[in-house]
């Protein structure tokens, strides 16, 4: 909405932030096309005879992922929460970073509309001056974060990179002062409807999406930087709370980091503790796996299997006050700076064989020089 205003009042943008996310069907007309996309991600994920087996498997899991879509409303809500956020924070930055305004917002998916090549296509054609892409993933993986940075990369190895515009680089932020406060305020919320004598008992169980081991020993820093957030936020409570951190949506076969969700409520359920909050770490808005997975498959269907006496689940940040605080900070701060690029960024996993992560951080080195 805010997007198409600023486009309709003919106000040409000073300053372009493109917001980048995985996205998510709107429809569930859209699940096989989303699903594709995905399974056939090398830098998502690794399949044999991937070119053969992603659509196979995009195909079969399209009846079963549409299933639980209708079940959470006929879609996802992430391009709302996402256009939202960046309406609200472009108009604080409009107060806050004068300098560099107008600010406008666009969103870029990776996998289903808006895509983030057609996006880049649409700011180019508004001319800014700068161009911020600011990655969604507050802790930065190769297989999220690293995706549509590559994205990006390959979309210009076939396209001209417009020479009039300034870019810069915004890759992880996972242990943000104000972002550490929305989800402590997120938490809160939730522990002040258990009863006061079994407040300080409930667990705080942190939950990320997971990633295969295979990643994790290539020295992908997501583990880590997960870890940091969840450190960080335990500190914002004054670790109150017993707290814990657990992974959710692993895919296929093979190993991935554990342990899962569901295996950590039944461990804890067994061990005696009853009492629970889930926290979605690494997700900035609702979507499937915090509406389905979190909301429907643990609290509801598997707390009543296992015994939990209360679970809750901390709301994403979506617009809560503190977050759009943090968002608009952390693009003002980025603006004021120097670096256009952090340093981490331009680092490959010390055991990274990818030849497009080669091409694509030397490229992005080059671009942010400029």
């Amino acid at each position: 909405m805010a997007t198409n205003m600023r486009h309709l009042s003919g106000q040409q943008p000073k300053t372009a932030i493109l917001m980048l996310n995985m996205g998510g069907p709107q429809h569930t007309d859209q699940v096989h096309d989303y699903l594709l996309r995905i399974m056939t991600d090398r830098d998502m994920i690794q399949l044999p005879v991937q070119r053969r087996l992603g659509p196979w498997i995009a195909k079969r899991r399209t009846p079963e992922v549409q299933k639980k879509y209708k079940e959470i409303g006929g879609g996802s809500p992430i391009l709302k929460w996402t256009e939202l956020q960046g309406q609200l924070m472009c108009e604080q930055l409009d107060k806050i970073s004068p300098e560099t305004a107008p600010h406008k917002h666009y969103v870029g998916f990776r996998y289903v509309n808006p895509l983030t090549e057609n996006t880049l296509a649409q700011i180019e054609s508004d001319k800014p001056e700068r161009l911020v892409l600011f990655s969604q993933y507050p802790q930065y993986s190769c297989a999220t974060s690293g995706s549509s940075f590559n994205s990006i990369f390959t979309h210009y190895k076939t396209n001209n990179t417009p020479s009039n515009i300034k870019w810069s680089i915004i890759d992880r932020w996972g242990t943000h002062p104000l972002l550490v406060k929305t989800f402590a305020q997120r938490i809160r919320d939730e522990l002040a409807k258990f009863v006061e004598t079994k407040r300080n008992d409930v667990v705080i169980l942190f939950t990320a999406h997971s990633l295969p081991l295979k990643a994790v020993s290539r020295g992908d820093a997501y583990p880590s930087e997960i870890g940091a957030s969840v450190h960080m936020v335990m500190k914002e409570l004054g670790q109150k709370n017993p707290y814990s951190l657990a992974w959710q949506s692993k895919v296929g076969p093979l190993p991935w980091l554990a342990p899962a969700t569901d295996d950590a409520i039944k461990g804890y359920v067994k061990q005696g503790r009853k009492n629970f909050i889930l926290v979605p770490i690494a997700f900035v808005n609702e979507h499937i796996e915090t509406l389905h997975e979190l909301d429907i498959e643990y609290c509801d269907e598997l707390a009543k299997e296992v015994g939990v006496e209360e679970i809750r689940r901390a709301a994403a940040p979506n617009d809560h006050p503190l977050f759009i605080d943090a968002l608009s900070t952390i693009v003002a701060d980025h603006l004021k700076s120097e670096q256009s690029v952090n340093p981490k960024f331009l680092m490959r996993c010390p055991m990274c064989t990818n030849p497009k992560c080669r091409d694509s951080k030397r490229w992005y080195q080059q671009l942010c020089s400029h």
